[in-house]
């Protein structure tokens, strides 16, 4: 980590792995992490923690299964959303989108609890396989 300003878009433009968040930079005990998502992640729960989302660049449609039932936020270039620890949710992305999430230092992409994890990704990390 460096103590000197970062351009969000350099640190976007310096990957292309899909669903595969950067640190970049640490506020106290939470990673400050961007990541460029598109199509379908995978269905999981933060169970002791909150998920922030910012979408920097596109659109981000996460699903929620909540006590009364399922429901999808939509957030455009600018929003914010926080899915409340214990949610089980699916983010997914069809057009592609850039996105910077706040979260605590070690959380799992995949979280706590999770569906099956594809071939391509490491069920430790939560991060594809080739990246």
């Amino acid at each position: 980590m460096s103590n000197e300003p970062l351009a969000l878009g350099e640190a976007l433009a310096s990957f292309d792995a899909l669903w595969s968040p950067r640190i970049v930079t640490r506020v106290n005990d939470y990673d400050v992490r961007v990541a460029k998502v598109e199509g379908e992640h995978i269905w999981h729960v933060h169970d002791g923690t909150d998920e922030f989302f910012l979408v920097l660049d596109g659109e981000l449609h996460i699903s929620l299964r909540e006590h009364d039932g399922e429901r999808t936020v939509l957030l455009s270039q600018g929003a914010v959303f926080t899915v409340p620890r214990g949610t089980e949710h699916k983010p997914y992305a069809p057009s592609g989108a850039a996105i910077l999430m706040f979260e605590p230092t070690g959380t799992l992409t995949v979280g706590d609890r999770y569906d099956e994890v594809p071939d391509h990704v490491d069920s430790t990390t939560g991060h594809p396989l080739n990246a």
